[in-house]
């Protein structure tokens, strides 16, 4: 079984501080507002910032957390239409890849986050008020309360990688 969650960062998370568990409705609501928290940490810049540590530059966590909130949406939606709960995991990496996700514009990933979390948000509010479970290949049972907050998680994480990589960036450009 995958170790995921409080299990896998701390709790809170060692690295962003992300405190486990949440009620389902505050990791909605978390989530909710990303588009804005996002646009506000990124406002001036360019998309291409990138911490040295980090593989993605702003605008591939950006176009990231984008697609897990958008895939994350589309399992669950299609568990509750089909009654089928079983899904499989994804490598991220992949998907980056295969979006060409530095080739993508700022502004660009910007707004497919903001359709991305509007779908995310209807679709977990149902699914929790549901009580919906899924069973994941690898990490076992999930229920919608669990995938909230680890997608959640995900996102607060990630505003935690793309401040890093702003302030790197901007460390680098007082050097020069």
């Amino acid at each position: 079984m995958e170790v995921w969650g409080a299990a896998l960062y701390g709790d809170p998370c060692a690295e962003c501080a992300w405190t486990w568990p949440r009620h389902p409705a505050k990791n909605v609501a978390s989530v909710r507002s990303v588009p804005e928290l996002y646009g506000k940490l990124l406002a001036g810049a360019s998309g291409d910032e990138r911490h040295p540590a980090l593989s993605w530059s702003v605008t591939g966590y950006v176009c990231h957390v984008a697609d897990n909130l958008r895939l994350w949406a589309e399992r669950v939606s299609a568990a509750m239409a089909s009654g089928d709960t079983r899904i499989t995991g994804y490598d991220p990496d992949a998907v980056a890849l295969a979006q060409g996700y530095d080739e993508i514009a700022l502004p660009v990933a910007l707004g497919v986050l903001e359709r991305s979390a509007q779908t995310w948000v209807s679709v977990l509010a149902d699914a929790v008020a549901a009580e919906v479970v899924l069973l994941h290949e690898s990490r076992g049972q999930q229920t919608a309360a669990d995938i909230a907050s680890n997608n959640g998680h995900d996102a607060h994480h990630h505003a935690w990688d793309i401040t890093r990589s702003i302030h790197a960036a901007e460390a680098a450009a007082e050097q020069t």
